[in-house]
């Protein structure tokens, strides 16, 4: 690895919060951060999150939450913040896909979708935002997809989520900046378990 790489990507002193982190992009994005030097929080509703954090070292928190849960994100975050006393990066991976043809997507699984991938990224990030501004930077990253921009068999909640991510980034970017870098980034098919199940089969 070159020395500039070294340079540029050091982020020894840095805190990063990551949603969805027991597992696919989220610990993904978690290994390459600590391999950094970064400290990490991941945040996940699988228990076994506290033993995927132990699992990259020391000095980085695993913690189990419903991030469907206002209030707990809000008392989640604040503690996290007052471990490292800063925070200096956000991945927003948390999501699901609870796949139906439109006619017969139920009013369940159309909330659950919404309250974790759209609900949840808002206000995990609003979190994060109010102690990023007091500390006067942050950099925040949302996980569309390319479910975002084009149409998925039986994948209708799963698409209005993922585009209102989208809209929903370009409003932070604009009402957070200069001091807050938010951004989307859109995943087309991804080896993950959940990735797994939503191409399982022809789909489009």
């Amino acid at each position: 690895m070159s020395e500039f790489w070294n340079k540029a990507f050091d982020l020894n002193g840095r805190c990063a919060v990551i949603t969805g982190g027991a597992a696919g992009i989220g610990l993904a994005c978690a290994s390459l951060l600590v391999a950094r030097g970064a400290r990490v929080a991941l945040l996940d509703r699988d228990p076994a999150v506290a033993e995927v954090a132990a699992g990259l070292g020391s000095g980085h928190l695993g913690i189990a939450v419903d991030l469907r849960r206002v209030d707990q994100v809000n008392s989640t975050i604040d503690s996290v913040f007052e471990h490292f006393k800063r925070i200096d990066y956000l991945v927003n991976s948390a999501g699901v896909a609870m796949l139906d043809k439109a006619v017969d997507v139920s009013e369940e699984a159309w909330d659950t979708t919404l309250e974790i991938n759209l609900k949840a990224s808002f206000f995990v990030a609003q979190a994060c935002a109010r102690h990023m501004l007091g500390q006067g930077s942050g950099r925040i990253v949302n996980l569309a997809s390319q479910a975002a921009v084009i149409g998925l068999d039986r994948h209708v909640a799963y698409c209005a989520s993922k585009a209102a991510v989208v809209g929903m980034t370009k409003v932070l970017a604009m009402e957070w900046a200069p001091h807050i870098n938010v951004n989307a980034i859109s995943p087309t098919i991804v080896e993950t378990a959940l990735g797994k199940k939503a191409w399982a089969g022809e789909v489009g």
